[in-house]
Formats: structure tokens, C-alpha cells, sequence
């Protein structure tokens, strides 16, 4: 296993902390088995993270004694996702997109309306139904020689969806954070292929809300799925 964990800069979601997708998918990568990883506070860019495995196989991440992230083993992952959005359906979701130009998530590589690189999920809602969605075509970068994406950034494109479908019942977007993400990815994501992600709400209490997300085949089929929670900083 790796001493250490390094994020690119230019994987971020917030302004200056990496992309909460990608880091769990990063972090899951250094694992054996499934894992579910938890983050415990914002994952720095181009810092070198020590990165420990426990007796009990958990992965720990650290940077200095702070503890920024943990990977423990968990069950299969139990989702059943919604009847599949097609291509057409989730280009028009696409437009009533609620990211914002402006503010903390901006620059986000995966939805970042104010980066010419992002990768372009822009999940809106599904008309009729409790889903949001997005057309996606993974570029030849996201991918390796084999033409398949990197399960870091199929992780990532997994997370952003979730936050706008944990708020698809709100006039209001407000601010969360991925504490805990869950993926698992049963088949390949070829570059260069029009993709669908899918998001829908599970659950709401207090400050934190639960969702799931799936990317799916040009045939309508789940290649990969996530499970996100996320939590509202408290109030000032």
C-alpha cells in the first residue's frame, strides 16, 4: 500500500480542498476489498497525506496528526435504482441545472459552471419524477490506455449528482458536505461513450441528508452506484 496519498489540484470541488468524489474514490483505490470511506474534514491539494493501514483493515488518512479520512470494510452496498433516465431526458434535465456560477463549488472539476475543463455533469431534475440527471461522455483523459475511466473519477462524477438530488424538494440549495460515500463500480466506463448519471434523495433528518447516484450504459444499465451522506455545517 502507498505511505502516502497525494491530490492534484486540479481534482478540487471546493474552492481549495479536493473534490469529496474523488477523494473517497482515491482513498477506496488503496483497499482490497470494498470499502466505505469517511471524511472527516476537507482533503488539502498537493499535500502529501500519510496513509495507514489498521489491524482491523481500515485505511487511515492523515495529514500531520489530523485525521482528514478513513476507509473501513463494508457489506455489499444494497440500492436499487429507479427506472433508468435515457439520453434525451437527462440533456433536458441538464438545462434546469441549479449550480452556480459564483461561490465555494464553482470551480468543481465534475460541475463547476465557471471551469472550461469540468467534466460537465450538470444533474436537474427529472420532470415527473424524483430524480435528477445528466448526459455525460467521459473524455479520453479521465481514462487509460484501455479507454476505461478511473474508478477515482467515476467516484467523483457519482458524488455532485447527490447533492442537488439530497435537495431536489427545496427552493433552496444549501451548502453540504460529503461526510461518507460508498461506490462500487460493476462495470466499465469506456471513454468517448454517452453516459447517463442518475441521483435520487433517500433520506432527511436534521442536518443530514442521504442520496444515491448511478451512472448508467448507453443501454440504460447501471454500471456503477453510490450511496452519499451529507451533512449542513451548523449554524453560525
Amino acid at each position: 500500500m502507498a505511505a502516502t496519498l497525494r491530490i492534484p489540484a486540479r481534482f478540487n470541488g471546493p474552492l481549495h480542498s479536493g473534490n469529496g468524489g474523488y477523494c473517497a474514490g482515491a482513498i477506496a483505490c488503496l483497499a482490497d476489498e470494498p470499502v466505505e470511506v469517511s471524511l472527516r474534514r476537507p482533503v488539502a491539494l498537493e499535500t502529501p497525506l500519510d496513509v495507514a493501514e489498521q489491524p482491523s483493515g481500515a485505511i487511515h488518512v492523515h495529514e500531520g496528526d489530523a485525521l482528514v479520512a478513513l476507509a473501513e470494510p463494508s457489506a455489499d452496498l444494497p440500492l436499487t435504482a429507479p427506472a433508468p433516465v435515457d439520453h434525451a431526458t437527462a440533456a433536458t434535465a441538464a438545462t434546469g441545472y441549479r449550480g452556480s456560477p459564483d461561490g465555494e463549488f464553482s470551480r468543481c472539476f465534475v460541475c463547476g459552471l465557471s471551469r472550461d475543463d469540468a467534466l460537465g455533469v450538470f444533474a436537474g431534475a427529472v420532470e415527473g419524477r424524483d430524480v435528477v440527471a445528466s448526459p455525460w461522455t467521459p473524455p479520453a483523459w479521465a481514462a487509460g490506455d484501455s479507454g476505461v475511466v478511473a474508478p477515482e473519477i467515476v467516484s467523483a462524477v457519482l458524488d455532485c449528482p447527490t447533492y442537488f438530488a439530497a435537495y431536489l424538494d427545496t427552493e433552496v440549495l444549501v451548502p453540504s458536505y460529503l461526510v461518507r460515500f460508498a461506490t462500487r463500480i460493476g462495470g466499465a466506463v469506456r471513454a468517448g461513450v454517452p453516459h447517463v448519471v442518475m441521483a435520487w434523495p433517500l433520506s432527511t433528518e436534521g442536518r443530514k441528508r442521504e442520496a444515491a447516484a448511478a451512472v448508467l450504459s448507453p443501454e440504460g444499465e447501471p454500471l456503477a452506484v453510490a450511496r452519499a451522506l451529507l451533512v449542513e455545517p451548523r449554524a453560525a
